[in-house]
């Protein structure tokens, strides 16, 4: 179990807490559209990349992974972020945040899972109470930009209605019932403008434009050396 310092905004009211985090679930293959999900299964098996045992999936990986942290160590250079809407069940009732499941790309094409235990998930330091954005939970987007070559660049941009929703995905997860208590989730992410390729920074953001909120969040990415 990890312990992680989090503002829970509800309404205008924001209260600072210690959250613990005994569970970490990163739901994979989350879009909507079957046929575009299908279609991009395909194009991943011709790069090697195994197709899932289902869809959408779900991995698990050490909550210790979760971290706020400004500055990550990434084995190589072959990891790279994706920003995510993630969900976490905490004092019993359900919240709602931005974060990147940060990936190793090298690992992904012989072990999905193990790719995504190697490398820290970063969260930004707010999460938002789900009721409070659920009648409008369509209109909100979800974006990241990257560094390279010292200069910020959109890498990824859309709605979050690209993925299932939340309701939908815990109850895949769950069977029916809700996430057990402390209980974090990531839920999803967006193509990139570009392709996906690694970064040294990356940033990432959940914007309600109809309240003028947004989470946001980011890190550098310190790649450490593969000795063999």
């Amino acid at each position: 179990m990890g312990l992680i310092s989090l503002d829970f905004r509800t309404g205008n009211a924001v209260e600072t807490r210690s959250a613990a985090i005994e569970r970490l679930v990163i739901a994979g293959w989350t879009g909507r559209d079957r046929a575009a999900v299908e279609k991009h299964i395909r194009e991943l098996e011709d790069l090697g990349v195994k197709r899932p045992a289902t869809t959408p999936v779900f991995y698990r990986a050490s909550a210790a992974r979760v971290t706020r942290a400004e500055r990550i160590e990434a084995t190589g250079e072959a990891s790279s972020g994706e920003v995510e809407f993630v969900l976490l069940q905490s004092n019993g009732r359900l919240w709602v945040g931005v974060g990147s499941d940060h990936t190793d790309r090298q690992v992904e094409t012989y072990n999905v899972t193990v790719s995504k235990q190697m490398c820290d998930k970063p969260v930004a330091g707010e999460f938002r109470a789900f009721d409070d954005v659920a009648a409008r939970w369509d209109q909100l987007v979800l974006r990241s930009f990257i560094v390279e070559n010292g200069v910020r660049v959109a890498y990824q941009e859309g709605a979050v209605s690209a993925m299932l929703d939340p309701r939908e995905l815990i109850e895949l997860y769950t069977g029916g019932g809700p996430l057990a208590e402390n209980t974090m989730m990531f839920c999803g992410t967006l193509a990139a403008r570009g392709g996906i390729r690694p970064a040294s920074r990356f940033e990432f953001e959940l914007d309600d434009a109809a309240r003028g909120l947004v989470i946001s969040g980011g890190y550098d990415i310190a790649t450490l050396p593969v000795a063999g």
